[in-house]
């Protein structure tokens, strides 16, 4: 594949890229280009973070990136993740791995946290990471943790920052491939990376899918972005990848989707970046009187229709609701079929989730 289309496919999963210049000179200069993406093992997984992870990672597989998903489960029990129980948090990672695999994810590598900290060279380049930044940089960065400037933060959530940057050192990443909340720590990188001894790293940054409620915010940009994004601290705003299909199809019903709106419209988003992304078209079944059957071929035109008021929103929910179960089925059966993963989820259904 030519440099071109493998910029066109990175740029399909990056909603923001930093920058675009980098990455040509990144494809050029080097063969072997690694990727990562990194998650904190915090419980049940949702869509976003399985089935939108897996169709972004594999494009970037196909554009020639080795790819890295990094299991921060030490990142997690610095943020009090699970209660701050480290033993939790590993079972949240395997559950995390057996779903990535359930869901078409292949051909990555899994890095544990808690691997790479035995390394004294990996300590060496966080202390270096802290020294050459300041307090009130590292707390900027505090959105990559779920969290807000104004909170009172312990500790061990300032030195998070400083090991997610170190991390994308000693994994000799060159493209950080995050989600756009992870954008201050990405930032940071790049700002340390020449002080340090290493290239800056690109950043790619994809979308945030919408949560399926409606939230109030004031708040503008990136920030506006992450208030409205899914969260499993909130379940009803989020499918998560092991929910039966009646849950699908209860909280898709629910969905804030007003009728010719397009904007922070939730449910057009799960057209747009999952089922066409996923099946290339999607069909609409009605009744003859409201029209009959219909299948777009493009989310452009699903949208037209629903702007001019021709597609109802419960038109549009109920095929959702069938498409994202059909994404959803091999999930559910590997957790089923699988004695490991079985027996992972059962555990997992026992723990507390907090934020």
């Amino acid at each position: 594949m030519d440099i071109e289309k493998r910029i066109a496919l990175i740029k399909e999963v990056g909603e923001e890229i930093i920058t675009e210049n980098e990455l040509r000179e990144l494809l050029e200069r080097k063969k072997k280009i690694t990727a990562y993406d990194g998650f904190e093992p915090s419980g049940k997984i949702h869509i976003a973070q399985g089935i939108l992870r897996a169709i972004n990672i594999n494009k970037m597989i196909k554009a020639g990136c080795e790819f890295i998903m990094f299991v921060a489960d030490w990142h997690a029990w610095l943020n009090k993740k699970l209660g701050g129980k480290l033993e939790n948090i590993r079972i949240a990672g395997e559950y995390m791995i057996e779903t990535w695999k359930a869901c078409g994810l292949k051909d990555v590598k899994y890095v544990w946290g808690s691997e790479i900290i035995k390394d004294e060279k990996y300590w060496e380049i966080v202390m270096k990471v802290a020294i050459n930044s300041t307090l009130r940089r590292v707390v900027r960065c505090s959105q990559i943790m779920g969290r807000k400037e104004s909170e009172i933060m312990s500790a061990s959530q300032i030195i998070y920052p400083c090991m997610q940057a170190a991390d994308i050192f000693y994994l000799n990443v060159d493209i950080a491939q995050l989600g756009m909340d992870q954008r201050k720590v990405n930032m940071l990188a790049r700002e340390i990376a020449p002080k340090i001894g290493f290239d800056k790293p690109v950043a790619v940054h994809h979308h945030m899918l919408l949560g399926l409620t409606q939230v109030k915010s004031k708040a503008k940009g990136i920030e506006r972005k992450i208030e409205l994004k899914m969260s499993k601290s909130k379940p009803n705003s989020a499918i998560f990848m092991t929910d039966s299909k009646e849950e699908v199809e209860k909280k898709i019903l629910a969905a804030y989707c007003p009728a010719r709106q397009i904007a922070e419209n939730p449910i057009l988003e799960y057209a747009k970046y999952i089922i066409f992304e996923s099946f290339k078209e999607m069909k609409i079944e009605r009744k003859p009187k409201f029209g009959g059957d219909v299948v777009y071929k493009s989310y452009s035109e699903l949208e037209k229709d629903f702007a001019k008021g021709e597609l109802h929103p419960l038109d549009l929910k109920n095929a959702t609701a069938r498409y994202i179960n059909k994404l959803l089925e091999p999930v559910r059966k590997h957790f089923e079929r699988n004695t490991k993963a079985r027996e992972i989820l059962e555990q997992i259904n026992k723990m507390q989730i907090t934020r």
